[in-house]
């Protein structure tokens, strides 16, 4: 999942971005509302934190022209962060067309949470736990696995642990969001890297290779799309 930071303190930014980046995220940051806008305008995100006390344009005005025609991204996914605490400043934020809200000081576990909970709604998405066929991906916990039917003596089915390496957690889950529809390559390489990593189109072959050697014997295939991108499947002995 690729995440833009809004924010002016640089102190700030930088603590949310390693607490977002170390849970997984692509977390591209910009000091201003202006270079947000400059950024949406050209690429797209699936989630954005933006402070309200931004410089020039301020956070509650950059979050109403998300909501109007003026960006491709106006149906994003928009946390406001605020150091004001009156209910005034709260209700202003959410009727410019803010999802949620944190005040300022806040603990990173529950801004995970919140954001967690943004990005299964934008995509549908009740459960923390996100499964294709055997496979599940418990976004909360962080755990892979794959689910086994349950067998003579056993109460119920148990779950066999994957260990998926970081990147390949982020290609697994967005695979599994757009299940069964087909994931494009562009879209896999942008949730992979922000501005400050580079990973080529070569790099995404090679995790998506892993993740495949670790699916199949689970009954899960990872299709290639020719000239477009991948696909999950289910295999005929999981079927």
């Amino acid at each position: 999942m690729r995440l833009l930071l809004v924010e002016d303190d640089v102190m700030v930014a930088s603590g949310i971005k390693l607490g977002l980046s170390d849970a997984g995220y692509a977390v591209d940051w910009v000091g201003s509302a202006e270079r947000a806008l400059e950024v949406l305008a050209q690429e797209s995100f699936d989630l954005a934190v933006i402070d309200i006390g931004l410089p020039g344009i301020d956070g509650l005005e950059l979050t109403r022209r998300l909501r109007s025609s003026e960006v491709e991204s106006s149906a994003m996914p928009v946390l406001i962060l605020t150091a004001r605490d009156a209910l005034q400043d709260r209700v202003q934020g959410l009727d410019q067309g803010a999802d949620d809200y944190m005040v300022k000081p806040f603990e990173l576990p529950e801004l995970l949470a919140r954001l967690r909970a943004l990005l299964r709604r934008s995509q549908a998405a009740t459960s923390a736990v996100l499964s294709f066929g055997p496979i599940e991906l418990d976004t909360a916990g962080r755990r892979a696995g794959a689910r086994q039917p349950a067998q003579d003596g056993d109460a119920e089915s148990r779950l066999l642990p994957i260990d998926l390496g970081p990147r390949e957690w982020t290609v697994l889950e967005y695979l599994l969001i757009h299940a069964p529809k087909p994931a494009s390559k562009d879209k896999l390489l942008q949730a992979l890297t922000g501005w400050d990593r580079e990973i080529t189109p070569n790099a995404v072959e090679v995790y998506v290779s892993r993740l495949r050697s670790k699916l199949e014997p689970h009954g899960v295939a990872l299709r290639s799309i020719r000239g477009f991108g991948y696909r999950l499947e289910l295999s005929h002995a999981a079927q």
